[in-house]
C-alpha cells in the first residue's frame, strides 16, 4: 500500500490546496474494496449505483437504506486507508431534515463509515445543515443527480443553459456554507466545472465533468470493463475484465469437461 495514513476530510482539503488530484471509485463488497484501498484510491464511495451494478435495477431508486448499510459494512471491513463515503438512498432524506438525520446516523453507527453523500442543492439544505450539526461529514452532489432521473427524463448533460448553470453555481456555494466538505459534479460542461471549483474552497469530484475539478470518480465496474452495455462518453475502461473473466470461466468449464481439472497436484 503506497501510504497507510488514513485519508480524512482534512486530507482532501489539503489535496485541493496543494493541487493534488483526488482519486475516487465506487465499492460495494469486501474483496474489491480491499484491492481498491491497497491500490491507493483516496475515497471509496459506497454508491447507490449498487442498485444498478449489483442488483440489476434500471435506476438507483429501488435500493433501500438497509441494503446500503449492508454494502457499507462489507466495504468498511476491508479499508485501512481510504475515506469511505456512503450514499443516502432515495427516500431516506427527502422527506424532512429529521428523517435525513436519522438515516445518516444509522449509516454512521451501523457501518463505521466516515461520511454520507446526498443529491441536490437548495431543496436539501435543511438536511445538510442538520446532519452537519450532528457532527457527520456530508458530501454534496450536483448536476445530473440520478435519483431525479424520472424528473429529468434523460441522462444528457445538465446545466448547459445559463440559467441552470447559474443555479448550479449558487447551489455549490450554498452547500459549502451549509457544511459540505466536498461536492460531486456529474455530467456538466467542463467550463462550468472549472468555475465551480474556483468558486468554492471545498474539493470538487467530477464524473463526466471534465478535468477542471479537484478529483475524479467512476463506477468501478465501468472503469474495469465489467459492464459492457453502458458506454457513456465519460467512461474510460482501464481494463476489459468482462473478457478476461469470460476467458477464465470458459477455461474452467473446458477443464471440468475434459477432466483435466483437478489434476494430480490439485488433489489430496
Amino acid at each position: 500500500m503506497p501510504d497507510t495514513k488514513r485519508v480524512t476530510t482534512r486530507t482532501l482539503r489539503q489535496m485541493k490546496a496543494s493541487g493534488t488530484p483526488i482519486a475516487m471509485l465506487t465499492a460495494y463488497d469486501y474483496t474489491l474494496a480491499r484491492i481498491l484501498d491497497q491500490a491507493g484510491v483516496d475515497v471509496l464511495l459506497v454508491g447507490d449505483s449498487a442498485s444498478n451494478v449489483m442488483a440489476g435495477h434500471e435506476t438507483t431508486l429501488p435500493i433501500t437504506l438497509e441494503q446500503m448499510i449492508y454494502h457499507a459494512q462489507c466495504v468498511i471491513r476491508a479499508v485501512r486507508r481510504a475515506l469511505v463515503v456512503v450514499d443516502l438512498p432515495f427516500g431516506s432524506y427527502q422527506g424532512n431534515s429529521k428523517e435525513a438525520l436519522i438515516s445518516a446516523i444509522r449509516i454512521m453507527k451501523e457501518t463505521g463509515a466516515h461520511a454520507v453523500k446526498l443529491e441536490g442543492g437548495l431543496a436539501v439544505r435543511p438536511a445538510v445543515e442538520r446532519i452537519f450539526e450532528a457532527g457527520i461529514p456530508v458530501m454534496g452532489h450536483l448536476g445530473l443527480t440520478p435519483q431525479r432521473i424520472y424528473q429529468f427524463g434523460t441522462y444528457r448533460v445538465r446545466a448547459r443553459s445559463a440559467e441552470e448553470a447559474d443555479r448550479l453555481l449558487a447551489d455549490a456555494e450554498l452547500l459549502e456554507r451549509s457544511g459540505c466538505f466536498g461536492l460531486v459534479l456529474e455530467k456538466i460542461p467542463a467550463a462550468l466545472t472549472a468555475a465551480v471549483t474556483a468558486a468554492v474552497s471545498i474539493p470538487t469530484i467530477g464524473i463526466g465533468a471534465g478535468v477542471g475539478c479537484d478529483g475524479q470518480v467512476l463506477v468501478t465496474h465501468d472503469m474495469l470493463g465489467l459492464t459492457t452495455d453502458f458506454n457513456p462518453r465519460f467512461v474510460r475502461r482501464f481494463a476489459q475484465l468482462a473478457d478476461t473473466i469470460a476467458d477464465a470461466v470458459n477455461g474452467y468449464v473446458q477443464g471440468v469437461r475434459e477432466r483435466s481439472f483437478p489434476g494430480e497436484s490439485e488433489s489430496y
